[in-house]
């Protein structure tokens, strides 16, 4: 139920308080740090809202009335509730300064954000200041996306094709896919590349539905193939790029992976790298919050400052 027109604002029973602790407007006005005309036209304001007369002025000070001195009692309690209410804000907007709960896709979560959170302490330290505590939950970037929206997390990193609609975002790095094959596969001893129709047609390690590298390969596929292009189903669904890694040695198909987790393996020839020339395989990984195209004053905004200046591809 809504209050009524005739309810004072918080600040005009705070000051009748003042009134009734005091025993005059005089004095009222030098504890709230008003002129005394001003906390005379404030009591008047009240009194006309609420139709009721609440104190008697005299040469002497101000006496409350009967229904004044009711309406005390319930302004004390009224306060009193105010302050402990604005107290519990005061801690929340303190620990949402000093904690931010991040969901990241698993490459950004695995692959970057540890480096990310090292330099941010190291950065800290030089200047002496506090770092807030990063709560990381490691997921896909559509459950990312979700837990932005509803509130579960302050803030997200997804590596999904696009911006998510109704919600600000930044591009922080760049990536590449990759196909990966062991050395003896095939695809990696053969001297002609491999078509996009023929990784379309080939069924491979994946992660799993609605994941940001499998839906990036999806639309890379879709703009040399067209939209009604169909894919194989997979071989296998996995949910981390450990498992895809483990099953392509093993044998299990060709998979789609980001460069960053197969890094060290590409180096030292434990996988292989498969180039598919007519696809696009770049793609921009993005943080995410609830609001505008700026990020949130305060430990997100200084976290994403920070990122974005040691991630000169996150510049371009």
């Amino acid at each position: 139920m809504a209050l009524s027109a005739r309810m004072p604002e918080l600040a005009l029973f705070e000051m009748f308080l003042a009134i009734a602790k005091t025993g005059s407007l005089g004095g009222a006005a030098r504890e709230l740090g008003l002129t005394q005309q001003a906390v005379s036209a404030r009591l008047a304001s009240m009194e006309a809202q609420l139709g009721v007369r609440l104190a008697v002025r005299t040469t002497r000070g101000s006496t409350l009335t009967p229904a004044g001195v009711l309406v005390a009692e319930w302004a004390a309690r009224l306060v009193e509730v105010a302050r402990e209410v604005d107290a519990g804000l005061g801690s929340l907007r303190a620990e949402s300064r000093q904690r931010i709960r991040v969901a990241a896709s698993q490459t950004i979560a695995e692959q970057l954000m540890p480096h990310w959170l090292v330099s941010l302490h190291a950065a800290a330290a030089q200047r002496g200041s506090a770092v807030p505590e990063v709560i990381l939950t490691a997921t896909n970037s559509d459950h990312a996306i979700a837990a932005v929206r509803d509130g579960t997390a302050d803030l997200g990193f997804v590596e999904n094709p696009g911006s998510p609609k109704g919600l600000g975002s930044c591009v922080v790095a760049h990536d590449e896919l990759v196909i990966v094959v062991p050395p003896d596969h095939k695809w990696a001893r053969r001297a002609r590349v491999v078509s996009a129709a023929e990784l379309a047609q080939t069924p491979l390690v994946t992660r799993e539905p609605r994941s940001g590298i499998r839906d990036s390969l999806t639309v890379a596929l879709r703009q040399v193939l067209g939209s009604d292009m169909r894919q194989a189903p997979p071989v296998l669904e996995l949910t981390s790029a450990a498992a895809m890694r483990a099953a392509v040695l093993a044998g299990a198909g060709p998979a789609v992976m980001s460069r960053l987790a197969v890094a060290d393996d590409l180096a030292i020839g434990r996988l292989r790298a498969v180039s598919v020339p007519e696809l696009n395989l770049r793609r921009q990984l993005r943080a995410i919050w609830v609001g505008g195209r700026t990020p949130p004053a305060g430990a997100i905004r200084d976290l994403l400052s920070h990122i974005r200046t040691r991630t000169p591809a996150a510049r371009k």
